[in-house]
């Protein structure tokens, strides 16, 4: 039998491309599902649904004995995250499933930036280089002055910015109790924190509408348990480069189902965000750092 943690790096792509999948696949029902139930409420049934997959997580938070200073560490993400989420339903509706893909790829140099301010991490010179030139990815997709610009270019990127405040709170707070008590607590506090939001903008939602939202909460829990086989499997800097396929298929799936035009700047700026990501997180492998920069799917919903 192979040791839990043996290197095995074609075990680790194969979950990670599986990952990709599920969470391309989150991107495609929320985009199908459309608008008519708003974002707030959408997000907040999607997460009433997926709290049927904290039962395994009941046991470990009772016994975590949380102190006051992590219930406010795990209320602050709660509503960081709660958000991030709302705003990327919100961008769903607006703009493309690629671009929505290749902009959430600027969550982990958000973390990274964040983790040099507030967790005393050091951004040597090519860190600072390659922050740059993802921040060049983010506006050969955006290209402001040359295309018109929706809102929901905007709510994407402060949706990644947010996603990046909440993973950093994650890695503050997974450094003191069980993971299964830092995942369940999110998913706790992120319903409480969307309801108020979506009873103030409640459409009442069809059978199928339900449905699809409980597809989506599944896709995204099996995209997270997908992710910590491959992380387990074989190392960031392994599996971080597959995650570009997300774009391509995302591309794909935007072209075939939902008729959306494929723009090759898009596609571009998103490699060059991943490019940039990628970099990031062999130097801290090569430096022996605590991993601090998240495969790219780690922050999303």
């Amino acid at each position: 039998m192979a040791e839990p943690n043996a290197y095995r790096p074609v075990e680790g792509i194969f979950w990670m491309l599986l990952t990709g999948l599920c969470f391309v696949a989150v991107t495609a029902i929320v985009k199908y599902t459309g608008d008519r139930i708003p974002p707030a409420q959408s997000a907040f049934i999607r997460y009433v649904l997926g709290l049927v997959f904290l039962i395994p997580m009941i046991r470990p938070i009772l016994n975590a004995h949380l102190t006051p200073r992590l219930w406010m560490l795990f209320g602050t993400r709660g509503l960081c995250h709660a958000l991030g989420v709302m705003l990327w339903f919100y961008a769903m509706t607006r703009i493309p499933l690629a671009e929505v893909t290749a902009m959430n790829y600027l969550s982990p140099v958000y973390v990274t930036i964040g983790a040099a301010l507030f967790l005393g991490e050091k951004l040597a010179a090519r860190r600072i280089a390659a922050v740059a030139a993802a921040l060049i990815g983010a506006a050969i997709i955006l290209r402001p002055g040359f295309r018109e610009l929706d809102e929901g270019h905007l709510a994407m990127m402060v949706t990644a910015a947010v996603f990046g405040g909440s993973y950093l709170l994650a890695k503050v707070t997974a450094d003191e109790v069980a993971p299964a008590v830092v995942v369940g607590m999110l998913s706790i506090w992120v319903t409480v924190c969307l309801a108020p939001f979506a009873l103030a903008v409640w459409v009442t939602p069809t059978w199928t509408e339900i449905g699809l939202l409980f597809g989506v909460a599944c896709f995204a829990t099996a995209g997270h348990f997908t992710m910590t086989l491959g992380l387990r499997a074989a190392p960031v800097t392994v599996t971080q480069p597959v995650t570009f396929l997300q774009l391509v298929w995302a591309t794909a799936l935007g072209a075939v189902v939902f008729g959306e035009a494929v723009d090759v700047w898009v596609v571009v700026g998103g490699l060059v965000i991943l490019g940039a990501v990628s970099f990031i997180t062999w130097r801290e492998a090569v430096l022996k750092r605590r991993m601090i920069t998240p495969p790219t799917p780690a922050t999303k919903v």
